[in-house]
């Protein structure tokens, strides 16, 4: 409160006060014995002032301190540019450094972990997008944008190419016979949702690709706390593909890169079993309540399920041992979902962390996960 009567000289001392001692951390190095002795002077005498409060003893220092910093320390070309630089030099370590040890991004690619957490979600619509002003609001609140891509001439798409941008946004390229067009959506949507694949034809106004495109969960995943505690049954976790051999398999040229999510279910030790919509855990169903929230058929989720087709777990009467140093993920739409089912156990040395918040966008998922 007593900061707003003091009077405005004694304000403008003390930042001076605070410049001097910066310009001191950068350049102490370069002065002399002499020159330091002479500055730690003019600054008590400055504080000294201060005390006192009387306005010419006060303004008469500052000056002195100010004429003597400016000979022994002058002002270097582009200061201001300089330290604008040296900010975002150490925003920028400070930001990798967080991503290293203690948080990383991760934008969820599918929808395997639905309802949980939503990856990019396409829906073909006949109607054109809203105004602009509306575009921007739904976007920066829910993540979702509008596709309205038409063909420019009787022409059939050549190739198709998928670019990212800031590891977060997704474009793809569209090469056709005669025009190239762009798009904010994975080409797996594209595919997917709105049937856009190479060879195929398109006449002139034909809408290649039209609708809505919501954007996947971004989140931070903690890679910090499995360094103090075990991964537990229900944690949804991310972890690294590359030492899961029949993903390498699958994927070759992007396992090296390649990030997966997926719920923990199983543990080394514990003996499996899927009788759906059930999960058994050591003969009885599993008693984690996020286990027993999927297996509930409530809310969108519709259980965990048996996939004839699957290496494991793929009958009510299979079950599987975790082996050590090993975890068993599920996908909480387990009827949309590659996971351990399909391609094996998670080796310790390539889990991640822990997914943690839901960061974007706004959506009612947002938040703590869980």
């Amino acid at each position: 409160m007593l900061f707003f009567f003091t009077p405005r000289y004694i304000k403008e001392a003390r930042r001076r006060l605070c410049v001097v001692y910066k310009a001191l951390r950068y350049q102490k190095d370069l002065l002399t014995p002499r020159q330091l002795r002479r500055l730690r002077d003019d600054i008590l005498q400055l504080q000294a002032a201060i005390r006192q409060g009387e306005k010419n003893s006060v303004i008469f220092s500052m000056q002195a301190l100010e004429k003597y910093t400016l000979q022994v320390m002058p002002r270097r070309n582009y200061a201001g540019w300089r330290e604008s630089v040296e900010m975002i030099l150490v925003a920028v370590v400070l930001a990798a450094s967080i991503r290293a040890y203690f948080l990383q991004p991760f934008k969820i690619p599918s929808g395997s972990m639905q309802p949980t957490l939503f990856g990019i979600v396409g829906q073909p619509s006949p109607s054109p997008p809203p105004p602009l002003p509306a575009r921007i609001l739904e976007f920066i609140v829910y993540g979702r944008s509008y596709l309205n891509v038409i063909a420019q001439f009787d022409e059939t798409i050549l190739h198709i190419e998928e670019h990212r941008f800031l590891n977060f946004f997704t474009f793809t390229q569209l090469k056709g016979t005669k025009h190239t067009y762009w798009t904010f959506a994975p080409s797996s949507t594209l595919y997917s949702c709105f049937g856009v694949s190479e060879g195929r034809f398109y006449r002139h106004g034909q809408a290649i690709a039209r609708g809505m495109v919501t954007s996947g969960d971004q989140l931070f995943v903690d890679k910090l706390g499995y360094h103090f505690t075990s991964p537990r049954r229900g944690d949804i976790f991310v972890f690294r593909t590359l030492n899961i051999p029949k993903i390498r398999s699958r994927r070759l040229e992007h396992a090296a890169f390649e990030h997966y999510i997926k719920r923990l279910v199983g543990v080394p030790g514990d003996t499996l079993r899927i009788d759906s919509p059930l999960l058994f855990v050591n003969g009885q169903v599993a008693l984690e309540s996020r286990l027993r929230q999927v297996m509930s058929c409530e809310n969108g989720f519709q259980g965990y399920a048996n996939v004839p087709s699957s290496l494991y777990l793929a009958t009510p009467q299979e079950t599987f041992t975790v082996p050590p140093n090993s975890y068993f993920a599920l996908g909480d739409n387990s009827y949309n979902s590659s996971d351990s089912r399909e391609w094996g156990v998670v080796p310790r040395g390539s889990v991640v962390g822990r997914a943690l918040f839901i960061l974007w966008p706004f959506s009612s998922r947002w938040g703590w996960i869980h």
